[in-house]
């Protein structure tokens, strides 16, 4: 695919085609990284777990002898029952 590189305001930009993007797996809304190798740019997806972190390798970090015991948050402020 040929393209131009195009003023967007104070930026410039690249239009993709829907056919180009499909290939890639990336659709409208993704995070991609953007790199320059060698005079060579090069656009990666981005593939997170929601919010960024995977709960199972936050879990695994964890120390086995880890023991969060009580927070003591004061004293009720409001109506709460306790």
């Amino acid at each position: 695919m040929i393209t131009k590189v195009q003023r967007w305001g104070n930026s410039q930009g690249l239009r993709l085609s829907k056919e180009l993007l499909s290939d890639a797996d990336i659709e409208v809304g993704d995070s991609v990284e953007v790199v320059a190798r060698d005079g060579v740019i090069v656009v990666t997806p981005v593939r997170r777990v929601r919010g960024g972190h995977d709960l199972g390798q936050l879990v695994r970090e964890i120390p086995a002898d880890y023991n969060p015991g009580e927070v003591d948050w004061g004293p009720p402020t409001g109506g709460e029952v306790w």
